[in-house]
Order: structure tokens, then C-alpha cells, then sequence
């Protein structure tokens, strides 16, 4: 019997990634509902009731092209959906119309018990924490570049003085622009002589560099482990990918093992890893997105990375 029950996926208007996820999905004849929380309005609406129906929640989320019964939802690829800013309105009327969306629109699809979520936003959310990953990868047997959190300069000029190189890394990716000309946060070398009294105003992270011969960008998902090596002469990759080459790799068994135990943790059924690879063959652990890029390394390597997310959303269950 088909089992006809959709799959939702949020996210943005242009996400090539998600494209091919849904390009996949509807190959196998899987029912996709796209829609983006920041059409709410017009070209979405929800509808949910609580408390008079038997089912815990009841409801419908509609766009232009799709009505989809809330109770039927197979899973949720929560892929990078962007809130309504309200521009049009005033700055109070704004706060409060993105406060009731996120927390209507938002919390109905968080109450849903039944659909896997690829991720739940909220253990998303959690995950996100650089200080807490680099805890839990510890925890869990991987290998920690020496790193500072602090925003006391002397701590830091001191951090610094002690390592061969350092780099800062933001801990939380924001939009940010300087003169009008939009800034990203790239891992960068800093030199006790460049830390001044302004480290004092918020928290910094200062890493030790790694004295790396490669990256490895890996994707899970489910229990499939996609490892690609990353070569570069960059101390950030990011900053250049048309210098980039890529090659399949097996990870250690017992690196895979933690990076599964890892999502496990945090409630995780996806990730994307960065780990850096040292000149001796040793792996060293940096971050995890846990919606990170990687429709870029499919095309690369041709690993069935598109495949795997199907696999998942069509199955609607964690593995």
C-alpha cells in the first residue's frame, strides 16, 4: 500500500541543497510540502486545535500549492528556514508579530509526536554551543585543539603567547556588515600584540592551530558516514573552494563511532563534522553544524549524500 503521508521541508526560497533532497523525494513518489516560515501570511497559514479532538494536536498547514493534514506528517527537514522580520511594521509591532510566529507557527510543528524531524530545531539550537561541543567531543574521546574561551585580555594575550600559532573563531555566526559591506567570521590568526582592552566587552574563542595536513569535512546521516578529505594550502578552506580537492576517505573506526555517539547526545539524527588532519595522520576535532553544506561535496565525489536524506525522510523513523 503507497504510503502517502508528506514530507515537510523548511527552508529558504533559493537552497540548492534542499533541491536536491526534494528532487530525490519526488523521484520515489514521496508527497514533499516545501514552504519557508517567513511566508506566513498570504502564502502560509497554519490552523491547529488543542483539547477538542482525540489526537493531541489536529490541524492543517496550507501554501498556495499544498494543504497538509498535521496529524499525517511522515517527517521534517528543517533545513534553513528564515522567521519573518516584518519590515513593514513598526520596531514593537515587529517584535511582537516575529514573537507570535516563531512561538505559534513554531510551536505547533514542535508539539507534532509523530514525524522524525532532520533536526528538531530545538536540539539543534542545543547543539550549537562551540564551549559545549568542544566539551562533549572530549567527553567522547576525540582529540581537542587547546582552546580559550574569555573575554579577560590578559588571559588571552597569555593563551596566546603560549602556542606556536592561534586563530580566533566567532562563536556564533551572525549577519554582519562594516561601511555597509557585509563581513564574514573566518578563522584568523591573532598575535598577543593585536589583543587589546576591547576583548573585555564579550567573550572570545582563541584555538590553537593544528599543524594540519588536510580537513575532512564528514556528513552523517542516520548511521551513514559520508568523509570527505579537504585538500587545501588554507588555514580556513571556506575562504576559497574553487582551490579545493576532494577525496572519499574511511574514517577510524572509533572516530566514527564517537561522531555517531555525538548526535546521539544531543538528539541529533544528522551533522555535518569539520575535523583537521595533522602532518602524523592524526584527526583533531574542530566543530559540528548540525545543518551544515553539502550538496557541494555530492557533486564532487558523487557519494549518494541527496540518497541518504531520502532514505531517511521517506522512512520517517530514527534509525
Amino acid at each position: 500500500m503507497t504510503d502517502e503521508r508528506p514530507v515537510l521541508v523548511a527552508t529558504e526560497a533559493d537552497d540548492l541543497t534542499a533541491d536536491m533532497v526534494i528532487n530525490e523525494l519526488n523521484r520515489r513518489g514521496v508527497p514533499v510540502t516545501r514552504f519557508n516560515p517567513a511566508d506566513i501570511g498570504a502564502a502560509l497559514t497554519v490552523s491547529a486545535q488543542f483539547g477538542s479532538c482525540p489526537a493531541p494536536v489536529a490541524g492543517q498547514l496550507r501554501t498556495p500549492s499544498r494543504t497538509v493534514d498535521l496529524a499525517q506528517v511522515r517527517s521534517v527537514y528543517w533545513r534553513r528556514p528564515v522567521w519573518p522580520a516584518f519590515g513593514h511594521l513598526g520596531p514593537d509591532d515587529a517584535r511582537f508579530a516575529a514573537a507570535q510566529t516563531r512561538y505559534g507557527l513554531g510551536g505547533t510543528l514542535y508539539a507534532l509526536d509523530g514525524p522524525l524531524w532532520v533536526n528538531h530545531p530545538l536540539h539543534n539550537a542545543a547543539a550549537d554551543y562551540k564551549p559545549a561541543q568542544l566539551a562533549i567531543a572530549q567527553r567522547l574521546g576525540l582529540t581537542v585543539p587547546p582552546t580559550l574561551v574569555t573575554n579577560d585580555p590578559h588571559e588571552a594575550r597569555a593563551f596566546v603567547g603560549s602556542h606556536d600559532q592561534v586563530i580566533f573563531k566567532t562563536l556564533r555566526w551572525t549577519p554582519y556588515q562594516r561601511d555597509g559591506v557585509p563581513v564574514t567570521g573566518w578563522a584568523d590568526p591573532v598575535t598577543a600584540t593585536e589583543i587589546n582592552e576591547s576583548v573585555a566587552v564579550v567573550p572570545h574563542l582563541f584555538q590553537a592551530v593544528v599543524d594540519k595536513a588536510a580537513d575532512l569535512r564528514v556528513l552523517v546521516v542516520g548511521r551513514e558516514v559520508f568523509a570527505v578529505r579537504i585538500e587545501s594550502e588554507m588555514l580556513d578552506w571556506r575562504k576559497d573552494y574553487s582551490a579545493l580537492s576532494y577525496r572519499v576517505v574511511d574514517l577510524p573506526g572509533r572516530v566514527e563511532k564517537a561522531l555517531l555517539a555525538y548526535l546521539e547526545h544531543f538528539g541529533l539524527v544528522s551533522g555535518s563534522f569539520d575535523l583537521a588532519v595533522d602532518k602524523a595522520g592524526d584527526l583533531w576535532w574542530l566543530e559540528l553544524n548540525p545543518n551544515g553544506q553539502w550538496g557541494w561535496l555530492e557533486e564532487s565525489t558523487d557519494l549518494p549524500m541527496s540518497a541518504a536524506f531520502a532514505d531517511l525522510l521517506t522512512q520517517g523513523v530514527a534509525p
